[in-house]
């Protein structure tokens, strides 16, 4: 019990198992992506099918990323993760038992309202239990999850798939987050709160009605919903892509298509300590960037005949789009009070997720109406990349409209 106790108080052995936590989140949410060349062979499904199929698990993450946020900063960030760990390995495991579209549907829709507390939560675990100095790059190296767990997705999934089938794989990978639920319940305890955050709470609170107020929330919320368009569209179908017009085989597309995404994760991380070092109010210049490198390398990646230049412009554009994150995420998670953070990371994120549900239903109808061709699909995120880019243009001096926000409200 000793030992136990000295892990709840080390807030990095904390930011590992949320980093954990979020590995086996997008291990069952991208496994999907792997899947669904055999999924749509088997159940007889077009490729527009499959992009409902996608989109149809971030309708439930979207819709409940803000009313997420809201819980976690009620009930505690334990408490919504616990949950929410529970509901999204269920559902991974129904996965494996769908039998038509309409189950898929229903059961992806699910999956997603079981997972979406858990964004929120972890974000407002990091602020509770690291200072404001540390966050961003507390809250990069958390997300550099996204990227890996992407990346290590398919190196899971291609070899599962060929010894057990893709129904035997959806509830293999419910166990592990199940697993995970003993280590939270365990480990997880109540945090002391932060020194630079006492002040503040002795003023009145910020509430939800205040965030929805807030111009430069909603700026943040566009600038995400942009970027993430681009990730998740790039997530979603670049295994379909290299297989059906790379003409790879499954293990090969597996490999190929991890390796932008481990890439993504050290971005992340690089981003986290280049955002805290040397673009301190001036996060937005730093997402502007990044991105602007991400979409030219996209646009490389489908414009070349090589297939050597097309995985390393992949590898190169994955790098510039997750480096995005630490600039956008940086500004709620330096500027707003530990109480209020689950609700805007929730709000922020539901931009996110909106991304996540259009993106694979667009580029899915695009890829059927242009007869199996990509090439519209990936203009799309390119257009898509331009809208974060405009809303990251128009922040301003986003800091001091937040730190005003929160002061006066």
């Amino acid at each position: 019990m000793g030992r136990l106790q000295e892990f709840s108080q080390n807030k990095f052995f904390i930011l590992f198992i949320l980093f954990a936590g979020w590995m086996v989140a997008y291990l069952d949410r991208m496994v999907m992506s792997v899947a669904l060349t055999a999924i749509g062979d088997d159940l007889h499904l077009s490729a527009a099918s499959l992009g409902i199929v996608l989109s149809s698990f971030f309708a439930g993450y979207a819709l409940m990323q803000i009313p997420g946020g809201f819980l976690a900063d009620k009930y505690g960030s334990k408490r919504v993760m616990i949950v929410s760990l529970i509901a999204w390995s269920l559902f991974t495991a129904f996965t494996g038992f769908a039998w038509s579209l309409a189950s898929l549907l229903v059961i992806r829709f699910f999956f997603g309202v079981g997972e979406s507390g858990f964004p929120a939560a972890s974000s407002k675990a990091v602020a509770e239990y690291f200072p404001k100095a540390e966050r961003a790059k507390a809250q990069s190296g958390m997300l550099s999850s996204n990227a890996f767990g992407a990346a290590v997705a398919p190196l899971v999934a291609a070899p599962m798939m060929l010894w057990l089938g893709w129904r035997h794989m959806f509830i293999v990978i419910a166990l592990v987050g199940l697993v995970l639920v003993v280590v939270y319940g365990l480990v997880l305890k109540k945090p002391n709160q932060p020194e630079n955050d006492k002040s503040q709470s002795l003023g009145k609170k910020i509430s939800i009605k205040d965030l929805l107020t807030t111009p430069t929330m909603w700026k943040l919320v566009i600038a995400w919903f942009g970027l993430d368009v681009v990730i998740w569209g790039f997530a979603s179908w670049l295994p379909s892509y290299l297989l059906k017009v790379r003409h790879l085989d499954l293990l090969q597309a597996g490999f190929v298509a991890s390796l932008p995404f481990f890439a993504g994760g050290i971005a992340m991380i690089l981003g986290g300590w280049l955002v805290d070092k040397y673009f301190i109010n001036r996060e937005k210049y730093f997402a502007i960037i990044v991105e602007v490198l991400g979409a030219l390398f996209l646009y490389l990646m489908f414009k070349t005949p090589s297939i050597e230049l097309a995985i390393t412009y992949q590898v190169l554009s994955a790098f510039f789009l997750y480096a995005g994150f630490a600039g956008i995420w940086s500004l709620p998670l330096k500027i707003l009070p530990t109480a209020v953070m689950g609700s805007a990371a929730g709000m922020v994120n539901f931009g996110g997720q909106l991304a996540g549900f259009v993106s694979p239903l667009v580029m899915g109808y695009l890829i059927t109406a242009f007869n199996g061709s990509y090439d519209a699909a990936f203009f799309f995120l390119i257009f898509s990349s331009l809208i974060s880019i405009i809303a990251c243009l128009t922040l301003g001096d986003a800091k001091n409209s937040l730190e005003t926000r929160a002061v006066n409200i």
